[in-house]
């Protein structure tokens, strides 16, 4: 069933055309990525068909009824208010009677406001609703509900805006960049929902692992044209190379036959007949087809790197933490006693889940944060360039070229050459006419493009790196991780993106938490099947994340029911009634626990689990039940 149809789609901003006559459509369960080089209209693209930007030319049609889901691709959340503010942020009864139970029973609220929260929830039956939020929130690693926003980590407000998405249950997702800020565990949790056969999902990522997991379509945008592939990432990447060898040889034999009608035409006489006319015609036909402009340009990147001693970054007794030491409950710490030297030539990676300290460690490292004790010494040849995860903090009305000459006119690089800033930038894509433009004209990733340049003409020898993917495009992508590869730096990455971890890092530090740091000498991908091996031998495998939103339905057959079928269904006929008294005993229970904050905490989370089995039984008992009747 077609979904969403987009036909003839334009945009314009000022005197640059995003895209022009864009037509496609999706079907039910249909997985679709849109690949681009940055500033091409992706972002524009998916507000538009999300109704958040208007086109300028052009019309989308979804079916009637279909609910869709935006996830933008910045996520900054400034507010003081609750995590549960946040995540029930609309204005309407259930959900602000899930409000008032949720920071009733978080506060420690007793007596009558908490009796009038749950005599609310009860009367607008909003428990099941309650139970979906909850379990959203522990699916996202989302603990504390009275948390600020302001003080979650990039990563959790990503997660946090992406629970805010599928609370509604839409049934299309329109998602830009998923997996920006997310940790490697979070990304493959997603893989696996959004894989899932009932999702209808249109995307756009850089992540490459994730593109040919989760997606069955790329669409390109190029050279004005928008090109289907129907596969993954690696289906695209072979089919596009033989598409590009296909039009380089056509385009070569046009280019002869144009010389060669060339030729005919300076010999034309003056005096022009029919079919003389008809092969002219002909020929300003070729000749359009045969200087079309194929050529992509790269990114070009060069340092002039200087001699690194054999002091680095050194750090010894190392210790950093938030909140009381005294108190174990409020103390977080981030690093413990930690001593290492880094060494020229190293190419190490930092990783572990969101939150857990990994930008706070750069700082320290970088000594733009003071530790609790311990020393950071930093060696007297080094030249550090740090590319940070909140990106180039500009003055909107500031033109790109100034945003360079404020740093340097003129570049040195290798064997006593130079180039000025208006080269730099045309290396970096920012042509002539485009440097003259403001920085509010960018895109996300022509930002972070001009961010990297403005670290790199710096000739940096120790080049930190925290979330250098991040909106980046895959050709810019491709161009540093080459660049990376054979820069005789020292090279210190946080990073989430595999493919690019284990092309570039020869060792990882990986956050176990508590402080705890350890080396390991391996590529990232092996470190994840260590991590799965050790916890499912450990009997620690964690369970499936509930589905919320990406069940699929549940397949008929139309064979004959087993015998095992027949006492499962007469066994389900007992266990769901039994379950649905237990909730009405448990909501009895929850009301008269008064100012009990642990007891309500834990009748919630029973409250929680039996709403679950009753959902899941119930799915089985019904198509059970379906199976039966047709059997009769």
């Amino acid at each position: 069933m077609n979904v969403l149809s987009v036909e003839r789609l334009g945009k314009r901003y000022g005197p640059r055309q995003l895209f022009s006559n864009i037509s496609f459509g999706l079907e039910k369960g249909q997985k679709t990525a849109i690949v681009a080089r940055n500033g091409t209209g992706k972002s524009t693209l998916l507000k538009c068909i999300a109704g958040l930007e208007k086109p300028d030319e052009g019309i989308i049609t979804f079916n009637k009824g279909i609910r869709v889901g935006y996830l933008d691709q910045n996520v900054h959340m400034t507010a003081t208010h609750s995590l549960v503010d946040e995540m029930l942020d609309h204005d309407d009864p259930v959900t602000n009677a899930i409000r008032a139970y949720e920071h009733a029973v978080a506060r420690n609220l007793g007596g009558d406001e908490l009796h009038h929260a749950i005599d609310k929830m009860t009367e607008l039956d909003a428990w099941d609703h309650e139970a979906r939020v909850k379990r959203l929130l522990y699916q996202f690693n989302l603990r504390d509900l009275e948390q600020p926003v302001n003080t979650l980590s990039g990563g959790q407000q990503k997660r946090v805006a992406m629970a805010k998405v599928l609370i509604h249950l839409p049934d299309v997702l329109i998602m830009d960049e998923p997996t920006n800020h997310l940790d490697l565990q979070m990304i493959e949790q997603l893989e696996d929902e959004l894989g899932a056969p009932g999702v209808t999902l249109l995307l756009v990522t850089h992540d490459r692992h994730f593109l040919d997991n989760v997606c069955d379509e790329i669409i390109e945008m190029e050279f004005g044209a928008f090109t289907r592939f129907k596969g993954n990432y690696s289906y695209y990447v072979e089919k596009k190379a033989a598409l590009d060898e296909v039009r380089d040889a056509t385009q070569h034999h046009l280019k002869g036959l144009m010389k060669s009608e060339l030729e005919w035409v300076r010999k034309m006489p003056r005096a022009r007949g029919t079919k003389s006319k008809s092969r002219l015609d002909k020929f300003e036909e070729i000749k359009s087809l045969a200087t079309r402009d194929f050529s992509r340009d790269q990114v070009s990147i060069e340092v002039q790197t200087s001699r690194l001693g054999g002091k680095v970054i050194e750090a010894r007794n190392l210790t950093k933490g938030f909140g009381d030491p005294a108190d174990p409950s409020t103390y977080k710490p981030i690093v413990s006693h930690w001593n290492y030297s880094l060494k020229s030539g190293d190419r190490i990676g930092i990783v572990g889940p969101n939150g857990i300290g990994k930008s706070t460690f750069i700082d320290l490292l970088t000594k733009r944060l003071e530790p609790d004790m311990g020393k950071v010494s930093i060696g007297d040849t080094v030249i550090l360039g740090t590319f940070g995860q909140q990106g180039l903090i500009l003055k909107e009305d500031k033109r790109i070229l100034e945003v360079v000459r404020d740093i340097a006119e003129v570049i040195p690089l290798s064997k006593g050459r130079t180039l000025t800033a208006s080269g730099l930038l045309e290396r970096f894509l920012f042509d002539k006419e485009q440097q003259y433009q403001y920085v509010s004209t960018l895109s996300g990733g022509e930002k972070r493009r001009l961010y990297l340049c403005t670290v790199l003409m710096k000739n940096p020898n120790v080049l930190i790196l925290d979330e250098p993917t991040n909106d980046l495009d895959i050709p810019t992508l491709n161009a540093l991780e080459d660049f990376l590869s054979e820069l005789d730096i020292c090279l210190l990455i946080v990073s989430h993106d595999r493919f690019f971890m284990d092309k570039l890092c020869t060792k990882l530090l990986v956050f176990e938490g508590n402080g705890v740091i350890k080396e390991w000498v391996s590529s990232y991908t092996e470190l994840r099947e260590m991590q799965k091996a050790r916890a499912a031998s450990a009997g620690k495998q964690p369970p499936a994340p509930t589905k919320v939103q990406f069940e699929a339905a549940p397949k008929r057959s139309g064979a004959k029911m087993t015998f095992g079928e027949k006492n499962e269904l007469k066994k389900l006929g007992t266990e769901v009634p039994a379950l649905e008294k237990k909730k009405e005993d448990l909501l009895a229970k929850i009301a008269a626990a008064t100012t009990d904050h642990h007891a309500i905490m834990e009748l919630s989370l029973q409250l929680e689990s039996t709403i679950k089995e009753i959902d899941q039984k119930g799915e089985r008992w019904l198509v059970l039940m379906d199976k039966a009747e047709k059997e009769a």
